[in-house]
């Protein structure tokens, strides 16, 4: 069986299989007489670009901290409060999704705070470590 569908505009032939035996419906706005689907349009979705989470404000200079980069649960503090760190130093082991992340020093300095403890859920932009 062949139908002649009418959507938006644009006239589509369509093979449909019937199976002897089996009930047949039609789509609803289907007309026998003219063998068209009326297409029902719902408005058009608009769907805005996803935005990136607003920042933490702890008050804390950037320079000054090391902030999480992903949202997550603090499995490890690897530092302590007076510890002198280098350069790529891991200072916090993350996990989210069932993966470990490793937070490393983006600058030299001595241990000020820890904000942040094994257990604790973290959101992206986080403070959990502060300099000296």
């Amino acid at each position: 069986m062949q139908l002649q569908l009418t959507i938006d505009g644009k006239k589509y032939i369509v093979d449909v299989e019937v199976i002897e035996g089996e009930e047949v419906r039609m789509p609803e706005g289907y007309s026998e007489q003219t063998s068209t689907l009326q297409s029902h349009h719902a408005p058009p979705q608009v769907f805005s670009q996803p935005q990136p989470a607003a920042p933490v404000s702890d008050g804390l200079p950037d320079e000054k901290v090391c902030r999480s980069p992903i949202a997550g649960i603090v499995q490890r503090v690897n530092v302590q409060v007076g510890q002198k760190l280098q350069v790529n130093d891991l200072l916090v082991v993350l996990e989210a999704m069932k993966m470990e992340t490793n937070i490393t020093a983006h600058a030299a300095g001595i241990v000020k705070h820890i904000l942040a403890s094994p257990g604790e859920a973290v959101k992206s932009g986080q403070a959990l470590i502060e300099f000296e």
